[in-house]
């Protein structure tokens, strides 16, 4: 039956945990961590709130503590440095979302309409003030303010349409390999508390 429960929250929980913690391994780590504390502590579930919403907490505890433990052991010059690396370089992954969502935007701008677009763009892309803008385009300033904010409200509803659904999934190989280390472990506990 844990099992099962595992398997239902996996992504709820990865999905937690790796926005606080923004690294797959780590994560990982944390959420079995989660399983195993939750198991170790199933008497203190009351049933006052949801057990996803008591499970979702423990995860967010662990993976809370787990990020002050790592940042708690380095020392500042330590912290200097990969704050340095880590404004030079984006990691791989950072690259990969900033890439998706630029196409993503891209797209959305392509489906405005010609004056909406131009607005956006010279105002919000290119930086120009109200009055430039309306200038370049020969279009009052009270247009371009017009324009400007329903292009701004066409984008909101086109990029609230995409639900990040797919975002920091957790299935298959992944799921099973995380209830497949958590089950282990949970036999080692109970043939513990069996010989005790």
């Amino acid at each position: 039956m844990f099992e099962m429960l595992m398997r239902r929250y996996n992504q709820r929980l990865y999905r937690a945990v790796r926005a606080i913690l923004q690294d797959d391994g780590e994560a990982e780590d944390v959420v079995q961590q989660a399983y195993l504390n939750a198991y170790r502590h199933l008497n203190q579930f009351e049933g006052r709130a949801q057990f996803s919403t008591w499970l979702t907490r423990i995860a967010v505890y662990e993976a809370l503590a787990r990020r002050r433990r790592v940042r708690g052991t380095r020392t500042s010059s330590e912290h200097r440095l990969a704050e340095t690396v880590a404004s030079r370089s984006p990691d791989p992954e950072r690259q990969a979302y900033v890439k998706e969502l630029s196409v993503l935007l891209e797209s959305a701008l392509a489906g405005l309409p010609d004056g909406y677009r131009s607005v956006f763009m010279l105002r919000e892309v290119d930086g120009l003030s109200t009055a430039e803008t309306a200038r370049h385009l020969r279009i009052s300033e009270a247009t371009v303010k017009t324009r400007l904010h329903r292009a701004k409200g066409l984008l909101q509803r086109k990029l609230h349409a995409v639900t990040p659904v797919e975002a920091f999934s957790f299935d298959g190989a992944r799921c099973d390999r995380l209830v497949a280390r958590v089950m282990r472990r949970l036999a080692g506990v109970r043939l513990l508390l069996r010989l005790s």
